[in-house]
């Protein structure tokens, strides 16, 4: 009591410097606990006036002495929370006193760098990832998606694509997540080709339709690539989320199945059809014709459709069994001797170009093999 009674008497006079070191000399004697209940009474209502002090050095120290510790007095790490930008970020990304009450209410009104230090706690919980994701300035988002102690929810995942999806700095921090949902990493491309499609260089080169058109070729080949990349069971979240913004198309299904994507042609099905998995499953592995052209239509698909699909499950069956070997070329070839009647001219020009695409492709790494065996 005697010893905070001098310091009271002494900080009016002292310099900046003196004041921070007593700050924190007296917050880390209240932290360890040694003083006795009346000394720690005294020093809790002297590290209170020190709130006050002019001095952003010495509520710096004060910060930086109490931050981290559970012992700190309640009453002056909410106060800090509340102090400039260096004070508060100090105390908001260390104070384990700080609920997710207290930390969502200052992401609400905190100024960005202030949020990025919320953002980068040793741990964030579901709804305080999801209250930054909600309300959060872009430089915050990309500093909670680079957390790894952060639960993130998809549906945060989805508000942050809604609202920053255009910046290349959040689409490359959450691409580089492993366990980023499918239909997030689909948004992000979708965000990626209407930002290209809005390009001034390419509208300029190209001119505006075709600049619309390229981005969306580019947005379906990067989308039939994910496919590749999304773990088979987690198709049908992948289908049903193209299937809800009205991208589950016939074209989009006769690219998967001229890409050899049967997997996902078949969780396409289930969710098309209402059929069981077993069931389909079935009918691509071993199905006749007759049952697999049924299943196609009540999948919605054109009859005209269903010689092309099944000549091309064919092929990739024989591939399966290893009894030929084959690619997108010659499926795509098969898939367009198949094709007859009315109504099928649209459909024949797109597997035509997924045709030269693969050709082009075929060629190029041919080049590149006869080049690396030279």
């Amino acid at each position: 009591m005697i010893v905070v009674a001098h310091f009271l008497r002494w900080i009016d006079t002292a310099g900046v410097a003196e004041r921070a070191a007593a700050a924190t000399a007296l917050s880390e004697a209240y932290i360890e606990g040694s003083l006795g209940f009346e000394d720690r009474c005294a020093a809790e209502a002297a590290l209170t006036l020190l709130l006050d002090d002019p001095s952003a050095k010495v509520r710096l120290a004060l910060a930086e002495a109490l931050a981290t510790s559970r012992k700190a007095p309640p009453q002056i790490i909410a106060a800090m929370a509340c102090d400039q930008i260096e004070i508060a970020s100090l105390v908001l990304g260390c104070s384990p006193l700080l609920t997710d009450a207290d930390l969502i209410d200052r992401v609400a009104i905190a100024p960005t760098p202030v949020q990025c230090a919320i953002a980068e706690r040793a741990w964030v919980s579901i709804s305080l990832a999801a209250a930054i994701a909600e309300v959060g300035e872009a430089q915050a988002c990309i500093a909670l998606v680079e957390n790894t102690g952060a639960d993130i929810a998809a549906i945060s995942f989805r508000r942050m694509i809604e609202r920053f999806g255009d910046r290349a700095d959040l689409r490359e921090a959450m691409l580089r997540l492993g366990s980023l949902p499918s239909d997030c990493r689909h948004l992000l491309l979708v965000k990626l080709g209407e930002t290209l499609s809005r390009s001034p260089f390419l509208m300029a080169v190209v001119g505006e339709a075709r600049a619309v058109r390229l981005a969306q070729d580019a947005c379906t080949r990067s989308s039939l690539t994910l496919v590749d990349r999304t773990p088979v069971e987690e198709h049908a979240a992948l289908v049903e989320h193209l299937r809800l913004r009205g991208e589950l198309t016939a074209g989009f299904l006769i690219r998967a199945v001229a890409g050899g994507k049967i997997d996902f042609f078949g969780a396409a099905l289930v969710a098309l059809t209402g059929e069981s998995e077993r069931h389909v499953g079935a009918l691509l592995a071993r199905g006749r014709d007759v049952a697999l052209g049924a299943l196609l239509r009540s999948a919605g698909l054109a009859p005209s459709l269903s010689p092309a699909l099944i000549s091309a499950l064919r092929v990739w069956r024989d591939v399966a069994h290893h009894r030929r070997v084959a690619g997108t070329q010659e499926v795509t070839w098969a898939m367009l001797q198949a094709l007859q009647g009315p109504g099928t001219d649209e459909v024949a020009s797109l597997i035509r170009r997924i045709h030269l695409d693969a050709l082009r492709d075929n060629a190029r790494d041919h080049a590149r093999a006869i080049a690396a065996a030279a």
